[in-house]
């Protein structure tokens, strides 16, 4: 294996195949030792967040393969917290596109002039830069079609593979009791064909969750998918 890419919560690497080796680290986003799904520094690392957060992306990736929505998943080792998949090519350095449930994190911090916390949304989609420098700005379809990082089409089909997949975490963790309050996918261009596909990770690391009106941490919604 070579070693490609240093991440925040995975190192990546590249297999003899041509396919690459996900390994999930223990560590999560966040700042002060405080879990968040939207902040662009490594805030703590917790024993078994890296198998916890694989635990839910396997059962994500192979519901949403039954369903035929394209992703880049080919098959995950649990013990060794390791995920393979197909290559793919980001849009432009990369997109983060969240889909909002409830009013919180960054959009409550943007908006809090008229939002209000907690206060529901429609399944909100917004796109951001993979930019930590600039800390991560949102960015609008015409905008991403007029600096060329994507067409207009394919913003569209982003929009509407985003509120797919996100209703469908929604309605499994529901069936646990548990609110979805957003969450941030990632997609890229997979294969010749360049299909749009689901790629990184979906799991307790990249969403906000809640059980009776209280936050459910990444290791514990694990617990939910065993």
């Amino acid at each position: 294996m070579k070693l490609v890419n240093q991440g925040k919560t995975k190192d990546v690497y590249q297999l003899a195949d041509g396919n690459y080796l996900l390994k999930f680290k223990d560590d999560l986003t966040g700042e002060d030792g405080k879990f968040d799904p939207g902040a662009n520094t490594v805030g703590l690392t917790v024993a078994g967040a890296g198998q916890a957060g694989l635990r839910i992306s396997k059962y994500f990736f192979e519901l949403l393969e039954e369903k035929g929505i394209p992703t880049h998943y080919l098959e995950a080792n649990l013990e060794e917290s390791t995920m393979v998949v197909k290559p793919a090519k980001v849009f432009g350095n990369g997109l983060e596109i969240i889909c909002r449930y409830r009013a919180v994190g960054s959009f409550l911090r943007r908006y809090g002039m008229y939002a209000k916390e907690g206060q529901p949304l429609d399944g909100l989609v917004e796109v951001t830069l993979k930019d930590d420098q600039r800390q991560d700005p949102p960015i609008t379809g015409e905008a991403l079609e007029m600096l060329g990082i994507l067409t207009a089409a394919e913003y569209q089909k982003l929009v509407q593979l985003t509120k797919q997949i996100s209703q469908i975490v929604k309605d499994e963790l529901a069936k646990r009791g548990i609110e979805l309050y957003d969450i941030k996918l990632e997609f890229g261009r997979v294969g010749e064909s360049g299909e749009i596909a689901l790629i990184d990770e979906i799991s307790g690391g990249n969403m906000r969750a809640y059980k009776d009106g209280k936050p459910v941490s990444p290791i514990a919604l694990a617990k939910y998918f065993t």
